[in-house]
C-alpha cells in the first residue's frame, strides 16, 4: 500500500524548489537594490549591510515560479529626524524619497510606493523593499501611509526564527508544506495571502501527531492539513513577536472544503496504490508541478 507516496511528494517538493538561475537573477536583483540604498544612504556600495532578507527567501520558503524578493532596508535615524520636520503625511514622503532613490539606478523600471513598501517590478520578479527604522526592543518601524501616516512596529526576525525553530522541531516539514500550500493558493486562487499559510501551517504542525515523519505521510499532512484549515473559519492568527493578530475571515472557505474533499479521495487513492486516480485529485489542488504518476 502506498506504494507511490514518498516519490509523489518528494519530486513535489523538488519542482517547487527555485532553477539555479532563478537564484542567480534573484540574488542579482536584491543585491543591487540594496547596493543601489547603502551607496545613497551610508555612502558606500555594500550589497548586503544596512539590510536582510525576509518573506519567503528569508524564510527559505521560495519556490516556483519565482514570487516577490522581500528585504529590509534600516535607514540611518538621521533620516527619520529629518522627515520629523517635514508636514503631512512623513511615511507616504518617505517611502516616495526610497523610490526616487532608487529610479535613479533603475529608471527603466517601473518602481512604486505601495503601503509600506517600494515595489521594484523587475521582469521575472519584483523586489519589495521595505524601508524600516531599528528600535532599541530589535523590532522596527516600519511606514504605513494610511489615514495620513504612522509608523507600525514590525518584527520579522522573529517571523524567521519562528519558522526555523518549527522545522527544527517537525523534521523539516515546515517550508515544504509551506511550498506545497503556496502551490494550491495559486492554481486555486485562494484568497489567502501567503503569510497566512506560513503562520497555519506552523500552528497545525507543531501540534501535529505525525509531524516527525517525512514524505511518506504528506498525503495526510494535506488532508489533515485541509481539515484544521476548515476550522480555523472567522478564527485568527497571531503574529510572532509583535504578538498582532490576523483575522482570517471565510473568503477562502469553500476553497478549503473543496481541497479537503480532494485530498480525501486522494488519500484512499493512495492507500489502495491508484496511483494515476491519486495523482489526478492532487493536481485538482496543487496543479501540474504535482505529478500524476511519479514512477515515470
Amino acid at each position: 500500500m502506498w506504494i507511490a507516496v514518498t516519490q509523489r511528494f518528494k519530486k513535489f517538493h523538488e519542482n517547487l524548489r527555485l532553477t539555479d538561475g532563478q537564484v542567480e537573477e534573484g540574488t542579482s536583483h536584491h543585491e543591487g537594490v540594496r547596493k543601489s540604498l547603502n551607496t545613497h544612504y551610508y555612502g558606500y556600495s555594500s550589497e548586503t549591510d544596512n539590510s536582510f532578507l525576509t518573506g519567503s527567501w528569508g524564510k527559505w520558503t521560495r519556490m516556483r515560479p519565482p514570487r516577490d524578493i522581500d528585504i529590509y532596508f534600516i535607514l540611518p535615524i538621521e533620516v527619520y529626524n529629518r522627515f520629523e520636520q517635514h508636514s503631512g503625511n512623513r511615511q507616504s514622503q518617505l517611502l516616495q524619497e526610497v523610490r526616487a532613490v532608487l529610479q535613479q539606478t533603475y529608471p527603466g523600471t517601473k518602481i512604486k510606493g505601495d503601503g509600506p513598501v517600494v515595489l521594484v517590478a523587475f521582469n521575472r520578479m519584483s523586489v519589495e523593499v521595505v524601508p524600516a527604522f531599528l528600535l532599541t526592543s530589535g523590532q522596527y518601524w516600519i511606514c504605513d501611509t494610511k489615514s495620513g501616516g504612522r509608523y507600525m512596529v514590525a518584527d520579522p526576525q522573529a517571523e524567521i526564527e519562528q519558522v526555523s525553530s518549527t522545522q527544527g522541531a517537525c523534521n523539516n516539514n515546515l517550508r515544504p508544506l509551506v511550498m506545497m500550500l503556496k502551490a494550491w493558493q495559486s492554481h486555486c486562487n485562494v484568497p489567502l495571502k501567503s503569510f497566512y499559510l506560513e503562520l497555519l501551517a506552523n500552528e497545525f504542525l507543531l501540534a501535529y501527531a505525525h509531524r516527525l515523519q517525512g514524505y511518506f505521510y504528506y498525503d495526510w499532512f494535506h488532508r489533515d492539513f485541509f481539515s484544521f484549515l476548515i476550522a480555523k473559519c472567522n478564527g485568527y492568527v497571531v503574529v510572532p513577536g509583535t504578538y498582532d493578530t490576523i483575522a482570517l475571515g471565510d473568503a477562502w472557505l469553500s476553497k478549503a472544503h473543496n481541497a479537503h474533499s480532494n485530498a480525501l479521495s486522494a488519500c484512499s487513492y493512495e492507500y489502495n496504490d491508484m496511483v494515476i486516480h491519486a495523482g489526478e485529485e492532487w493536481q485538482k489542488i496543487f496543479g501540474t508541478m504535482i505529478l500524476v504518476d511519479p514512477r515515470d
